[in-house]
C-alpha cells in the first residue's frame, strides 16, 4: 500500500540515498555540488519557506519523494521528484505530482515551474501530461535541461 507523508528530519539519509541512485539510474547526477544543497537542507528551502517536501512510501519502504518551493510571491518550483528505479511505473510519481500541486493550490501560489534534464524521458511525460509546457531549454553543468511551466486555476 502506497502512503504520502510530510518529510522528517529522520528521512533525511534515505532521501539523500534516493536523489542519488534516481538521478544515477538516469545518468544525470553530477556529484555532490552546489546544485544539490537543497537536499541537505530541506527543513530551511522547503518547509520553513511555503513549501512542501512529501515522502512516498510502500508497504513502509521508502520509495518516492517530491517537493516544492517558493521562488516568488506567487510562483513555486516543483523539485525533487524522484521514484526508485525498481517501483518506477506504478504511478507513484502521478500521486506525488498531484498532491504537490494540491496543496500549491492551497497556498494560493498561480505559477509552477520546473526544469528537468533531456535524459528523463518518463518525468518529461509526467510533466506534458500533466499540462505543463515546454517554455524553454538551458544547460546546466554539461546537461540540457528542459523548462517547463503551467499555469495553476
Amino acid at each position: 500500500m502506497f502512503t504520502l507523508r510530510r518529510y522528517e528530519s529522520a528521512d533525511r539519509e534515505a532521501v539523500e540515498h534516493l536523489h542519488v541512485h534516481a538521478l544515477q539510474q538516469t545518468g544525470a547526477y553530477l556529484g555532490r555540488g552546489p546544485w544539490d544543497d537543497d537536499v541537505y537542507a530541506i527543513e530551511e528551502v522547503y518547509l520553513q519557506n511555503q513549501g512542501e517536501f512529501l515522502i512516498g512510501e510502500c508497504d513502509g519502504q521508502f520509495v518516492a519523494m517530491g517537493a516544492f518551493k517558493r521562488t516568488g510571491p506567487e510562483r513555486a518550483e516543483i523539485k525533487r521528484m524522484r521514484v526508485h528505479p525498481d517501483h518506477q511505473g506504478h504511478g507513484y510519481g502521478q500521486l506525488i505530482l498531484t498532491e504537490l500541486e494540491a496543496r500549491v493550490r492551497a497556498l494560493g501560489y498561480r505559477t509552477l515551474h520546473l526544469d528537468t534534464s533531456i535524459l528523463q524521458i518518463p518525468a518529461q511525460r509526467l510533466y506534458e501530461k500533466n499540462g505543463f509546457r515546454e517554455v524553454g531549454r538551458d544547460n546546466y553543468q554539461g546537461i540540457e535541461v528542459i523548462l517547463y511551466e503551467k499555469q495553476i486555476s
